[in-house]
């Protein structure tokens, strides 16, 4: 802090007394262009869920394609987070985003066109790596380009664009596939995106201005084509596997994955040098971080892997139609929007009771689900009377309504707001500043590593109990997997600081947090 000087005395210059820039005249233009832009990203986190069943009909996708049509994307995206941040850092962020608009438009375009599950999981993956190059050169240039309250003010807006499209995406996609606008049909999920990249685009060239940190060292990029291979080897066996039998070279190559991650741990921890380390050892070592660190791994397993199946199983076996697919799970959504204005100052009153109270929540509300799939009255009244058309797939049960499905998404949507708002606050605000940045990208990273994840063991047991006893007896047979992980997030939240940081400290460990938001 600057003292004022007295009367008396003669001011010496300080680098402390140096007055802060002059703030860029563009810059809330900047941030509009940015935050469309990041809202392709966004919305493809969710959207593609309920399309899933219509992409596989009409591709006639296997069942490992169905679960790398979200694994790939969100493996590009995990390989590619931590060095993208880097990168726009040293060498300019304004380059890094609108690379990382471009090639996503592209991909997207690559989506849209496809002709077979191979191409478009070609293109998913695409779209993950080059929506890592975009995403962290938001938020970065947010930092540079605000201060004070309106930094606070603009991470608000980003905050809420993010909340808004992961309701919205769950209805999007279904609205989109349903509409078959001229005989897209599902392809209109991704072709969207290419006039929002165009626009993006060309106002992003003018408007965005050029930022980048003049201090950063040089990013591992032999490390991070080491975590790429390693993050993949880890999840390639566990899609394959049920397919294929579950041979000896899955679990090597699953063995090699965790090796090589662990080995790049190692390195990096003695290395010294001027690159930036990929994952800093002393994040590692604390424990609020590490523990945190696997809450945020187990909860994405859990979201993306019930998400994938719940949407296989309703459009497959209970006839629910995209559309209606979407409505339903906004309750989810909404259960979300309830708790969540709560949840950070409900953190900072009881800390990390409420973070174990939402996994609670979330457990909770996911057997809710899980209940009503096997026990519930066959029923026609909301969403059109969604699922009444035809018989279920497995073990004796009829059509389950829409509203006995509701209560647990809402419940466990509410579970969601009181863990995972105040989850990036209460573990960054223990990470020491000068590193913040290197483990925010870590912890987002999780989160897409934890939902490919999902995608592969969750819709592993999920395929595999398939043939067995049809799609109810499938979902039932995935549901425990996906209770326990949140019964695992409560009692790992209760190894995490007793207390959240305080309100004031907040908006600032929020600005170092470069992932996504979590979303359905």
């Amino acid at each position: 802090m600057t003292s004022t000087p007295t009367p008396t005395s003669t001011p010496t210059p300080t680098p402390t007394s140096t007055p802060s820039p002059a703030p860029h005249p563009r810059r809330w233009a900047a941030a509009v262009v940015m935050m469309v832009a990041a809202l392709m990203d966004l919305l493809d986190v969710t959207i593609v869920n309920v399309a899933i069943p219509s992409i596989g009909r009409e591709l006639h996708a296997s069942e490992s394609a169905l679960q790398w049509l979200v694994s790939a994307y969100l493996l590009g995206f995990a390989a590619t987070l931590i060095v993208s941040g880097h990168l726009g850092d040293r060498y300019g962020r304004k380059t890094l985003f609108l690379a990382g608009t471009a090639g996503f438009g592209l991909a997207s375009l690559g989506c849209g066109i496809a002709h077979s599950p191979g191409q478009l999981i070609a293109a998913r993956a695409v779209q993950g790596v080059m929506a890592a190059l975009l995403m962290p050169q938001v938020l970065g240039s947010f930092r540079t380009l605000f201060h004070g309250k309106e930094r606070g003010a603009v991470f608000g807006m980003y905050g809420a664009v993010a909340g808004f499209a992961s309701a919205v995406g769950l209805l999007l996609g279904g609205l989109l596939t349903e509409a078959d606008l001229f005989g897209w049909g599902w392809r209109s999920v991704f072709l969207v995106n290419v006039p929002v990249a165009i626009a993006a685009l060309a106002a992003g060239a003018v408007l965005v201005p050029a930022t980048r940190d003049r201090g950063a060292g040089r990013p591992d990029l032999l490390g991070s084509l080491v975590l790429a291979g390693g993050l993949i080897a880890v999840v390639l066996p566990l899609v394959q596997g049920e397919a294929n039998g579950w041979p000896l070279w899955g679990w090597l190559c699953l063995a090699a994955g965790v090796l090589a991650v662990a080995g790049l741990g190692v390195v990096e921890a003695r290395r010294r040098g001027a690159r930036v380390p990929l994952l800093p050892a002393r994040a590692f070592r604390l424990p609020a971080f590490s523990v945190g660190l696997a809450v945020q791994l187990l909860f994405a397993v859990g979201m993306q892997g019930f998400f994938l199946v719940f949407a296989i199983w309703l459009q497959g076996s209970q006839h629910y139609t995209p559309m209606q697919d979407g409505v339903l799970t906004v309750a989810f959504s909404a259960g979300g929007f309830l708790t969540a204005p709560a949840a950070d100052a409900l953190a900072v009153r009881f800390g990390r009771l409420v973070l174990a109270a939402g996994a609670l929540m979330m457990a909770g509300g996911f057997a809710a689900v899980w209940y009503a799939v096997w026990y519930a009255v066959p029923s026609a009244g909301a969403v059109g009377a969604v699922g009444a058309v035809g018989a279920a797939g497995a073990a004796g049960v009829g059509p389950v309504g829409a509203w006995p499905l509701v209560p647990g998404l809402l419940v466990a949507g509410a579970g969601l707001g009181f863990l995972v708002v105040p989850l990036v606050n209460v573990v960054l605000s223990a990470v020491p500043a000068d590193i913040a940045g290197g483990a925010s990208g870590i912890f987002s990273t999780a989160q897409q590593f934890g939902g490919a994840l999902g995608a592969a063991v969750i819709g592993s047991v999920f395929f595999g109990a398939l043939a067995d006893g049809g799609p109810t007896h499938a979902l039932t047979a995935a549901m425990p997997w996906v209770c326990a992980g949140f019964l695992v997030c409560a009692l790992l939240c209760l190894a995490l600081p007793r207390t959240a940081v305080s309100p004031e400290g907040e908006a600032e460990a929020e600005t170092e947090a470069v992932g996504q938001p979590a979303a359905a």
